[in-house]
């Protein structure tokens, strides 16, 4: 099979994502690997969200649906996913952007590596669309080391349906995406990284890793509702997560 005979499917949740979704959108667009389709799920917005791309662009590869009930970015995803035809489920939030050759390095990546799930390291901006950081990734991933931290960006995650089926997230309001990788983590022994970073993620004032104690709450939430620790072990990995997220740290590097 050649590489662009397969098709990718790019997941993209919205909402009230007006003063950023355009961008988003123009970086999919704008891939040298242009055998995708776009699916937007605007999940109730109350702003132009989607007005704003149907006003931005002629593009038939861009798909809108929108939510009759807000359900989470999670929820989102899961609506994108059910429509999806592509071979490759990816990832990009609205208001996030990826560099024009992260698809094309990525699922070269893939099939040539026999790969079923992949990511990359990633750049960070600020609400200005300024990139700060750069972030570093651990070069191979397995269920065991996931479950220490979430140590893939959501905007960099590409999964095979041919290998893996239709996976979907938990229900989940928040970290549903690390509930996901840890399971399809279960299914294949490793998930490959590439190094270089192929997209950038714009961390905002109100972000869950902004707030280190709605971070903790949260994280000890997942632990104990959505992998199904008991409460003690629960904490004892919630201690183990805040001793892995300084290690984390240390692979964000000020640009």
């Amino acid at each position: 099979m050649k590489l662009f005979d397969s098709l990718v499917s790019v997941i993209m949740p919205a909402y009230n994502s007006s003063y950023t979704i355009k961008e988003s959108v123009e970086s999919v667009i704008n891939q040298t690997y242009d055998n995708f389709e776009l699916i937007i799920i605007d999940d109730c917005s109350n702003d132009n969200t989607i007005e704003t791309v149907l006003n931005s662009f002629e593009d038939d590869r861009i798909i809108i649906q929108r939510l009759k009930k807000n359900g989470g970015a999670g929820i989102a995803r899961n609506e994108g996913i059910k429509m999806a035809k592509g071979r490759f489920i990816t990832f990009c939030d609205s208001d996030d952007r990826w560099l024009p050759e992260k698809l094309y390095k990525q699922i070269s990546f893939m099939i040539a590596k026999d790969i079923s799930l992949s990511y990359s390291g990633y750049f960070i901006c600020n609400d200005s669309g300024m990139r700060t950081h750069e972030v570093d990734i651990l070069p191979s991933l397995n269920h065991s080391i996931m479950l220490k931290n979430n140590y893939m960006g959501c905007l960099t995650v590409a999964y095979d349906i041919n290998k893996l089926g239709k996976r979907f997230f938990p229900e989940y309001r928040k970290r549903q995406d690390w509930g996901l990788w840890l399971d399809i983590l279960q299914s294949v022994n490793s998930a490959q990284g590439i190094s270089e970073p192929l997209a950038v993620y714009r961390k905002g004032k109100n972000s869950l890793s902004s707030n280190k104690v709605d971070l903790i709450i949260e994280t000890y939430k997942f632990y104990k509702n959505c992998v199904g620790m008991g409460y003690l072990r629960s904490l004892v990995w919630l201690f183990k997560f805040l001793y892995y997220y300084v290690e984390k740290n240390k692979l964000i590097s000020k640009l």
